[in-house]
């Protein structure tokens, strides 16, 4: 289920120092791969998501703001600040038939789509399936590799550009020094 935060425009506005931005590919981001899908879409690619990890149970997404975030990443993690994805397993009586919940800040999300030079889209679809994996109990944090491996090997199978483990360890190809892709 996708829920969408009333306080979320429907079609977030980049910063407006990343209106002028360019892609990983040098050329201007367009605004249309600046908007946010539509709740069916995106339910669309959970549901796809959810059956190549292998994860059951109902699991809710929240398109939310970095404030909102924030206030859940301080109150459940103890960080005060903006992320791009949290993930809520679900614990105790039902939590056989609901996998847990995931909130991703769309104004992170289209700041980071606009850094790698793909559309919102591309970006929150790459966020659902990291929280995803997060729910079906992986933890690159404390893990030896194994979330990442599988998230490299999902986001081939779906079509999905670097997740965010590589990041960490890939230089953004807007960023990066040297030769130009």
């Amino acid at each position: 289920m996708i829920l969408l935060d009333p306080d979320l425009e429907p079609h977030p506005a980049p910063p407006v120092r990343a209106a002028k931005r360019t892609g990983a590919s040098g050329l201007p981001v367009s605004p249309r791969r600046q908007r946010l899908p539509s709740a069916r879409t995106l339910a669309r690619y959970l549901a796809l998501a959810q059956a190549a990890v292998r994860l059951r149970g109902q699991v809710t997404v929240l398109l939310t703001t970095n404030a909102a975030i924030r206030r859940l990443n301080r109150q459940f993690r103890g960080k005060n600040k903006a992320t791009d994805v949290l993930s809520f397993p679900a614990e105790g009586v039902g939590a056989e038939q609901i996998a847990g919940d995931l909130a991703i800040s769309v104004p992170t999300a289209l700041r980071q789509a606009i850094e790698r030079g793909h559309s919102l889209s591309t970006e929150v679809k790459v966020l659902m399936l990291h929280g995803l994996l997060h729910l079906a109990g992986y933890d690159h944090e404390t893990d030896t590799g194994q979330m990442a491996r599988r998230e490299r090997l999902l986001r081939a199978r779906l079509g999905l550009p670097h997740g965010l483990i590589e990041r960490t360890h890939t230089p953004s190809p807007r960023r990066s020094r040297g030769v130009r892709p």
